[in-house]
């Protein structure tokens, strides 16, 4: 990987390092503040996306939530690699800027769009197929977003990863009801790891024996 990847990476891992006591002692302010904090996937789990995206050779790769840009600065180093482009999708616009300017940090800002609103009304509208996915935002929207890509705006051997499956503990009630719909869905595998917060990992296969 590039350097001034890996410099951009390093600086989203301090900003994190200075916001980890927000975490630590959530309150009622936390909420008012979510916007502000840096909501990333963390390094290993932004490794194994970037692996994952080039192993599939993704090409049309789209991402649920741009938070401030840290899981589109590997996916877009695999987009680079397997001449693709990345799709990120996010409500609030002022992340999204923070996000273009560091993949302009790092040489990577040619291998991502932005498209900022609701993620719900957004898919409507998008064509796809995607071949890879990875499904960040507010995990109330989960299985909204999945109805809306499954089946016809995924690519045959299309991968779709989710965060946050096994933390936080408040959101894990929305985790299990989306793993529950992909695993309940026809031409869907589908595997929970064990990688930074949790990651359900789906694959759609139409036309192949599970």
């Amino acid at each position: 990987m590039d350097r001034s990847i890996e410099q951009v990476l390093a600086e989203y891992d301090a900003r994190a390092e200075k916001e980890r006591s927000a975490f630590s002692a959530p309150g009622p302010g936390m909420m008012a503040q979510r916007d502000q904090l840096l909501l990333r996937v963390g390094p290993e789990a932004g490794r194994l996306i970037n692996i994952l995206a080039k192993g599939n050779g993704a090409k049309s790769i789209l991402e649920l939530g741009t938070s401030y840009g840290y899981s589109t600065v590997w996916l877009s180093e695999a987009a680079r690699e397997t001449g693709g482009k990345v799709t990120s999708l996010d409500l609030v616009s002022d992340k999204q800027v923070y996000a273009k300017g560091m993949l302009g940090k790092c040489g990577l800002a040619d291998y991502a769009e932005f498209i900022s609103g609701d993620a719900v009304d957004i898919l409507k509208r998008l064509n796809g197929p995607f071949d890879f996915v990875l499904v960040d935002l507010w995990k109330d929207l989960y299985v909204a977003c999945f109805d809306l890509l499954y089946p016809k705006k995924l690519a045959p051997g299309a991968l779709l990863v989710a965060d946050n499956m096994i933390q936080p503990a408040a959101a894990r009630e929305d985790a299990n009801a989306y793993r529950r719909r992909v695993r309940a869905s026809k031409d869907m595998e589908s595997v929970l790891l064990n990688v930074g917060q949790g990651l359900e990992v789906s694959r759609y296969a139409p036309g192949e024996k599970l």
